[in-house]
């Protein structure tokens, strides 16, 4: 993608790719270095949402729309649900400058968050450019070094992006998962008082579904609450026995990173248990990979990946296509499914798997985030398929 090139004057910060590509611009957030996986994210809104999303352990996130930081940070947008969980994101790339927050609900400016949280971000690179070259190239391994000095060991950097292991039977759940059972409460923010409320929108909290953490998202937790249902959170390590000791009437198979055969290795078993316990199941982005693994299907490195707001899917119960909110590496294979399983969602970008469903009992599955935050709120009805399936 580029030559071996001097370092222009002014340069605080450089992107280091496996290839040996070096992309110079200014630091922020936090300095030293950071490696991980390089994907593009095409969502015009949500970085603090995306940048604190589980899902996007030991990765690096280059936005494709050009101003970031214009409506700050603040601490409701927070995706993360436990200390452990904000082992998210790693770096960080931008177009331009990190802009000034301009929002009533800003707490705290980009770059200070940045700082506090640990990302380390660059800008000034030319981020068309770059996903250009993932999308021709897939995802690279990089590294964002960031020195206000401006001194940088270029040919330890490369060897440092070129050495990195990637994600690939890497199991990251157990990083962000929570260590113990929590109980959550809380709702989708109310947005005549900008607030979350506690409690149960629709029911009264009668039934109780377990969500199995592989790295949730918060908006998921208050998306199931705004059902009327009551939530009790597991870690990604409980066995079979302690979830169905609160006999729990339907049971959640959370987002997460990583690898989700590596996962697997220890979740699958789990999971396969509470399939022969007969228990309701919805399976959302990394749970709906293991979902499909349990049911004897395979998952797939993808070369790009699906990160963005603006991914069509089609759902086959329904003949609609939905806008949704993507967030993934690896993919099932629509071909490795069995004959008791029925594909329900596709993209309409690909044509890769996007949801599934045992065929005559209430176990189902999406790819794509149904909470969106950030997206749209085209397969929130999800959440209602799955309340009335209990």
């Amino acid at each position: 993608m580029a030559e071996k090139i001097d370092l222009q004057e002014g340069v605080t910060a450089v992107l280091v790719l496996a290839d040996g590509t070096v992309l110079q611009g200014q630091g922020a957030g936090r300095t030293g270095e950071c490696v991980g996986e390089v994907c593009f994210n095409t969502a015009m809104t949500g970085y603090q949402e995306i940048l604190t999303d589980p899902s996007y352990a030991q990765q690096i996130v280059c936005f494709t729309f050009p101003h970031i930081g214009n409506v700050g940070t603040n601490s409701d947008d927070e995706e993360a649900t436990t200390e452990r969980a904000q082992k998210a994101a790693v770096g960080a790339i931008f177009k331009a400058p990190i802009t000034p927050a301009s929002s009533w609900r800003s707490e705290t400016e980009l770059g200070e968050w940045l700082e506090k949280r640990g990302i380390i971000a660059i800008s000034g690179i030319d981020t068309r450019a770059l996903t250009a070259y993932i999308r021709d190239e897939g995802m690279p391994s990089g590294v964002i070094a960031y020195n206000p000095d401006g001194a940088f060991d270029l040919d330890a950097l490369r060897a440092k992006a070129a050495d990195w292991a990637g994600l690939t039977g890497a199991d990251l759940a157990r990083d962000v998962h929570t260590t113990e059972v929590l109980d959550w409460d809380e709702g989708v923010m109310d947005v005549s008082s900008w607030a979350y409320p506690k409690g149960y929108a629709d029911g009264d909290g009668s039934k109780t579904v377990a969500l199995i953490d592989y790295g949730v998202k918060r908006n998921i937790l208050r998306a199931l609450v705004a059902q009327g249902l009551r939530v009790r959170i597991f870690p990604a390590t409980a066995t079979v026995d302690e979830i169905l000791a609160i006999k729990p009437d339907g049971v959640v198979l959370s987002n997460g990173p990583g690898d989700p055969a590596a996962t697997g290795a220890h979740a699958l078993p789990v999971i396969k248990a509470l399939l022969a316990a007969d228990v309701p199941m919805l399976g959302i982005c990394l749970g709906h990979q293991m979902l499909a693994l349990a049911l004897g299907a395979k998952t797939v490195k993808m070369e790009q990946g699906h990160h963005g707001a603006n991914h069509p899917v089609k759902d086959y119960t329904t003949g609609k296509v939905e806008i949704v909110s993507m967030n993934h590496g690896f993919a099932v294979d629509r071909e490795s499914l069995p004959k008791t399983v029925e594909e329900t969602h596709v993209s309409l970008f690909d044509g890769t798997n996007c949801g599934i469903a045992v065929v005559g009992k209430p176990v189902f599955s999406v790819q794509h985030h149904p909470e969106a935050s950030p997206g749209p709120r085209d397969s929130d009805y999800l959440f209602k398929r799955f309340a009335d399936a209990l």
